[in-house]
């Protein structure tokens, strides 16, 4: 993702890329030139980044997936200090999705079953994808009520019951992303689907989203307040 970043920044006449770090490298003397940090490394080193980001008062944009509850809580702590930007996926097309499911699920009520199936690319290490993850949690929000997430299935399972939402993990290829929402009702389903041919979808909405969030307030933000869809 990285390179993808780059690549797109040099096509943008308004971002100016001051330098790339890898696992391991000190951001410090890069963040003073620095007006935003864009974080695609991985869950364990998000959090050295965002602290050395508070510390300088440096905007943070985190696209890295599969944080635990406490590497969360941890960099969440944060954005009284800094604004940070914090999304599963910075795709234009993927946060419509996340816009439309809410809206369905809104309209379609308690009366059908929900399913997220979700591919992605052989090499990826955590599962399900953030993007699954957070469209889990739109659909329990939505419901209001106790549900429980699924996932997979096997073996002898019992009914499904009225609580679950399934999360099912597709792994091969090179697929970038493919994500699909199931409302399952008797007679009738409804699905919505998002697929991602090129990475160059995400790092664009990531440099848009650096761009917006130099303009904030100490604060933590998601995708849906950089498009105004809140």
């Amino acid at each position: 993702m990285g390179q993808t970043l780059v690549a797109c920044a040099e096509r943008n006449p308004d971002v100016q890329v001051v330098g790339q770090i890898d696992l391991g490298d000190d951001l410090l003397p890069l963040i003073r030139e620095a007006d935003a940090v864009v974080d695609f490394s991985f869950h364990d080193a998000t959090q050295q980044f965002a602290s050395v980001c508070a510390e300088n008062k440096t905007a943070l944009v985190i696209g890295t997936t599969g944080h635990s509850a406490g590497e969360k809580a941890q960099i969440s702590d944060l954005k009284s200090q800094i604004p940070i930007v914090w999304a599963s996926n910075y795709s234009t097309g993927v946060n419509t999705l996340f816009w439309l499911t809410r809206k369905a699920a809104e309209i379609l009520g308690a009366g059908f079953d929900l399913e997220i199936v979700e591919m992605h690319h052989r090499k990826k290490t955590d599962a399900p994808s953030g993007t699954a993850a957070t469209l889990a949690e739109i659909l329990a929000a939505v419901r209001k009520e106790q549900m429980v997430i699924r996932h997979g299935r096997h073996g002898i399972t019992g009914e499904r019951t009225d609580a679950e939402i399934g999360v099912h993990s597709l792994r091969g290829g090179d697929v970038v992303g493919d994500h699909t929402v199931i409302f399952a009702a008797t007679g009738e389903r409804l699905e919505l689907t998002h697929k991602a041919s090129s990475r160059e979808t995400f790092a664009g909405g990531a440099l848009r989203a650096a761009q917006w969030v130099i303009r904030q307030k100490p604060g933590l933000y998601d995708m849906q307040d950089v498009l105004g869809l809140k």
